[in-house]
């Protein structure tokens, strides 16, 4: 019978060459392009209900800037029809298939993952896919507070004409920015449990980063208006203190475990057991 060889039979430790790495790279790039694209004709074959949700935000705008007080976006050349179904199949696919993608980045990011290892996993999965849903969810919402702001500083006796494309690239750089945003304190409690960041490195950082975030936020944001920054930069904030408390209680219980090189000398040899 076919046996398939996982890393972890390969190496114990999880090693593999170079050009093993680059055939892990290339399988998990492919696994996530496939489930990309199979969102994307489900999102294609969807579309009318699909994109009256995402045009909703621009609806939204003042109206005395549109042309006989309804607002609507201009298509601008003949192959922005099949451009404008292409994003949005896109977009829409990139969030269906997130489970899976996430999942790809991880099982490649994280090393050969021993037996107690593998469990974070599972709290990666679990927490990763709520919280990037959360994040683009936080951006469809905050979406027309940005645009009706931006619109509404044009002068009064001016008409807005915001094309597709326009559009659509404001949408999809939205929902990415804010749902790999709010990935930020996930990595920190996974970085914790793999022993590489402690609580009080992180509260020696902890202005620095807050301050760091609010910044990246005014950078990240397509409008860079303040309300589309402060509602990426606030929920991101409260959620990094919520990690950062979490690498608190994972520190405090694993400081109680004994230490098994305790009352060792650092001089002293061991033992080499060599094979």
């Amino acid at each position: 019978m076919l046996k398939l060889t996982t890393r972890r039979d390969v190496d114990p430790e999880g090693r593999m060459p170079l050009m093993e790495h680059l055939r892990e790279l290339r399988n998990r790039l492919v696994k996530s392009i496939l489930a990309l694209a199979a969102g994307a004709v489900v999102a294609w074959l969807f579309f009318d209900p699909i994109w009256d949700f995402v045009k909703e935000p621009y609806t939204k705008v003042p109206a005395e800037h549109c042309i006989n007080r309804h607002c609507d976006l201009v298509v601008h050349g003949p192959f922005d029809g099949f451009f404008i179904h292409l994003k949005v199949a896109l977009m829409v696919g990139a969030v269906l298939s997130s489970p899976v993608w996430l999942y790809q980045l991880w099982a490649f990011v994280a090393p050969g993952l021993y037996r107690r290892e593998r469990r974070w996993t599972y709290v990666f999965m679990t927490a990763a896919i709520p919280l990037f849903l959360v994040g683009a969810g936080l951006a469809y919402v905050t979406m027309d507070k940005g645009l009706r702001l931006l619109v509404g500083l044009a002068p009064g006796d001016t008409l807005v004409l915001i094309g597709i494309q326009d559009y659509l690239s404001y949408a999809q750089a939205m929902l990415l920015i804010f749902g790999l945003t709010f990935e930020l304190p996930l990595f920190v409690v996974i970085l914790n449990l793999a022993g590489v960041l402690r609580f009080r490195t992180l509260m020696r950082t902890q202005r620095y980063t807050i301050f760091g975030l609010f910044v990246f936020a005014a950078v990240a944001t397509p409008s860079a208006d303040p309300f589309t920054m402060l509602a990426l930069a606030l929920p991101t904030v409260l959620l990094y203190e919520v990690a950062v408390l979490l690498t608190y209680f994972n520190d405090r219980r694993r400081d109680r475990r004994p230490d098994p090189y305790d009352g060792l000398s650092d001089d002293e040899p061991s033992p080499l057991e060599v094979d």
